[in-house]
């Protein structure tokens, strides 16, 4: 499986709508989303994502979900490219980060997740295959949810 690393900032993006959408992801509900992924262009359909927090505390992992569209381009004036690439996803796990996170940075900083550049400055970037194996361990056992693409392929994501 393949994972990659999608990086939050509450000082770039406030994202105030993040307490109701965990709330439905909590729910069962299969909440899609669409988040920048940087330069990537990598990520694919049924790829593994795991959201972090950074610059601000609580920092650490705190959402995961599955790609359900590969990068496309999106204009953005802002951007020197006058266009930002995206994915579409759908959450399998979300807490409210403005709370706490499932998997702190401190924690990310022992090995064998320490292997990994995790406070990155833009999403997309691969996780790699020991930390992710890692991750996707204890990720397991805190939120009690195994690994499944099949998340991936909802038809009625909203």
């Amino acid at each position: 499986m393949t994972a990659f690393l999608l990086i939050w900032s509450p000082k770039k993006w406030p994202w105030p709508e993040l307490p109701d959408i965990a709330r439905r992801v909590a729910a069962g509900e299969a909440v899609a989303d669409a988040w920048g992924c940087g330069t990537a262009r990598g990520l694919m359909p049924g790829d593994r994502v795991f959201v972090h927090r950074v610059s601000q505390e609580p920092k650490g992992v705190f959402a995961s979900g599955w790609v359900t569209r590969a990068p496309y381009e999106v204009p953005d004036a802002g951007s020197k490219r006058g266009y930002r690439l995206c994915i579409d996803f759908v959450y399998d796990w979300l807490v409210d980060a403005h709370e706490h996170v499932v998997v702190t940075r401190d924690e990310l900083r022992a090995h064998p997740f320490s292997v990994q550049t995790w406070d990155a400055q833009m999403s997309g970037t691969l996780i790699k295959p020991v930390a992710e194996g890692a991750l996707e361990k204890l990720w397991t056992a805190r939120t009690g949810r195994r690994a499944s693409a099949g998340a991936a392929r909802l038809p009625n994501a909203t």
